[in-house]
């Protein structure tokens, strides 16, 4: 079976089970199988697929049938910058979470050095984009997932950012270590009983715990407010990533600990993302 006769099946297959882009994720995992990109495969599509080539690019496509994300099929995923490692011990990166590196720049615009921490650092892309950005900043990521941790590990070695970052395997109660200029974090804020509302794609691969914000969405979220407001500089930064719903409520969380609200932010659907908070 030649290349175009494989993309043909391919994208049939995806279409029947609905999935929105069938050509694009076809081309995408035969590129993954021949190791080449999408534009060779137009440039050679009279050219033959060996047997255990087609064999594997069929498991590929099944899994994509069975909405397996195409991050996890393909074990990364571009964000801000760079390429990032992934697999399904840790989130993908999504677009939106970019507001959160956006902000920290403009902030840190005329600023020398910094001490960072991120709470729940996943996969690490929020730490290591700034970091790259950043030459002189230092970091510091924390998970309760010693799995997402060898991720965030593998890629600052990827990003050459393993002299500038360490990693700790810790409950946000729990840790205690140093000071920061400025903490970022993406907690889990999805309330226990809209996680079945979630998006196959979502809910049937990435990992609950990154996820799962309990009953009412903000059990972590108090956590890493509460840690944060004792582990920050007098004058530090907190960015926060949230529910579209939750701006009041995380607000009023914030203050109670001793935050002044800089500023919220909206994603790409308008919606309320991020909170800005400077500990006074």
């Amino acid at each position: 079976m030649n290349i175009q006769l494989a993309i043909e099946k391919g994208i049939n297959i995806l279409k029947n089970c609905n999935i929105q882009n069938a050509q694009l994720d076809t081309e995408i995992l035969l590129a993954k199988v021949l190791r080449s990109n999408r534009k060779d495969l137009i440039l050679n599509n009279h050219k033959d697929l060996n047997d255990k080539k087609f064999k594997y690019f069929k498991k590929l496509i099944k899994e994509r049938a069975n909405r397996k994300p195409i991050a996890y099929l393909l074990n990364k995923k571009f964000f801000w910058d760079n390429e990032f490692y992934v697999n399904e011990d840790t989130l993908i990166p999504r677009p939106d979470t970019e507001l959160v590196i956006e902000e920290v720049l403009r902030l840190s615009k005329n600023k020398k050095k910094l001490n960072i921490l991120d709470i729940g650092v996943g996969s690490g892309c929020i730490l290591l984009s700034i970091l790259k950005e950043k030459k002189n900043f230092n970091g510091t990521g924390i998970d309760i997932n010693k799995k997402t941790l060898d991720i965030s590990k593998i890629n600052a070695k990827k990003l050459n950012l393993d002299q500038r970052t360490k990693f700790y395997k810790s409950d946000v109660d729990k840790f205690t270590q140093g000071k920061y200029d400025l903490i970022v974090s993406n907690p889990p804020y999805i309330k226990s009983c809209d996680l079945k509302y979630l998006e196959s794609d979502v809910i049937n691969f990435e990992p609950k715990l990154a996820l799962n914000g309990g009953l009412d969405g903000l059990s972590v979220i108090r956590k890493v407010i509460k840690k944060s407001s004792e582990l920050i500089k007098i004058n530090g930064k907190l960015i926060l990533e949230i529910g579209f719903d939750q701006k009041n409520k995380v607000i009023k969380l914030l203050k109670e600990k001793g935050f002044y609200i800089n500023s919220t932010l909206k994603d790409l659907a308008n919606n309320d993302r991020c909170i800005v908070s400077t500990k006074i």
